[in-house]
């Protein structure tokens, strides 16, 4: 199945990677969803205050 989304690697000192995983459950998400629902909802946050982060379209999927 072919995906337009990026694998990274993220590391956690091992107790948040339990809390997050709790919290996930408790919203029926699965790690991967509540964690990219945290990263969208900072970026939202960032911009409210900030303004809308421009894209480069040309720095998307280039690592």
């Amino acid at each position: 199945m072919s995906t337009n989304r990026i694998q990274t690697g993220i590391r956690f000192e091992p107790e948040l990677l339990y809390k997050i995983t709790q919290v996930a459950k408790a919203n029926k998400r699965s790690l991967n969803a509540q964690l990219e629902f945290l990263a969208m909802s900072c970026v939202a946050s960032f911009e409210q205050e900030h303004g809308e982060i421009p894209i480069d379209e040309s720095a998307l999927y280039t690592k």
